[in-house]
């Protein structure tokens, strides 16, 4: 008997992620799960896609909470056994601390990596929702540059490297060392590094199972996080909703217009 499949989105309350939800409700034939740190607020973006035709389910995720995505994980497993797809959104934008902007957006991401990776069937993907300013150019330190793309550098190092960054910035230091003044850009480097570095284990340690990783740059949005942006968050989901659904680009930093970008390079003027 063929298993259903199951889709995971975080951080799908509003938004791209809401947008991202609704395009698979539409076209994903599966299981597709709205995520929200806020449970009533979760809620309410699920009666409001049921009102116009569509079924998603719901499951509290706090990204940053060990309990919140501990209880996702077992609630999946136990009802499903598996993931086919998971989509990375939840994150926050340029305000807060340097600290919560890292520890949401690149540790909080990583953690529900590390509890859900044991979950993907074969063939599945991974999606993280990343940036423009996840290009590895932001980052103004040639030498902080070479330790992001070192052949050498894994999971572990990289998480080291985002942690020097915090106590750099604990020193007042960010700038003088080369991270440049924001943390945004640090959080969303990591990211795209990270999801180069996970594709290398997957293909390393599993390779018959074929489950990819990729990272997005779904362009510029307006969200609550960004009100000037100039795409709708239906435009913004495209990219998401065409690798999820159609493409498949391993370990590759893919912006919004579908198109695979150098995450190392400097983009070419039409971008």
């Amino acid at each position: 008997m063929q298993t259903r499949k199951v889709a995971v989105v975080t951080g799908s309350n509003k938004g791209i992620g809401y947008a991202i939800v609704k395009g698979l409700c539409e076209n994903f034939f599966g299981d597709v799960y709205l995520t929200a740190r806020d449970v009533s607020r979760g809620q309410r973006a699920v009666e409001n896609l049921k009102h116009i035709g569509f079924l998603p389910l719901f499951h509290q995720l706090d990204i940053v909470s060990e309990t919140s995505v501990k209880d996702l994980k077992d609630y999946i497993e136990k009802e499903h056994g598996g993931i086919d797809l998971l989509i990375n959104n939840a994150s926050v934008g340029t305000s807060g601390s340097a600290e919560d902007i890292i520890q949401i957006n690149y540790f909080g991401t990583l953690r529900v990596c590390n509890a859900l990776f044991p979950l993907l069937r074969d063939n599945a993907k991974v999606i993280n929702i990343s940036s423009s300013a996840g290009r590895l150019q932001r980052i103004p330190s040639t030498e902080l540059r070479a330790k992001f793309k070192d052949p050498k550098l894994n999971v572990a190092s990289l998480n080291e490297l985002m942690k020097t960054y915090l106590n750099d910035v604990k020193e007042n230091k960010a700038v003088e060392k080369g991270w440049g003044d924001s943390p945004y850009v640090v959080s969303k480097v990591g990211i795209n590094a990270l999801t180069i570095l996970h594709q290398h284990v997957f293909d390393l340690e599993k390779p018959y199972r074929n489950i990819s990783i990729t990272s997005v740059h779904p362009g510029y949005v307006k969200t609550d996080m960004n009100k000037k942006g100039t795409l709708t968050t239906e435009e913004g989901a495209k990219a998401a909703l065409y690798l999820a659904l159609q493409a498949e680009f391993k370990g590759k930093y893919v912006w919004f217009d579908c198109q695979v970008i150098d995450w190392d390079g400097v983009l070419p003027e039409s971008k």
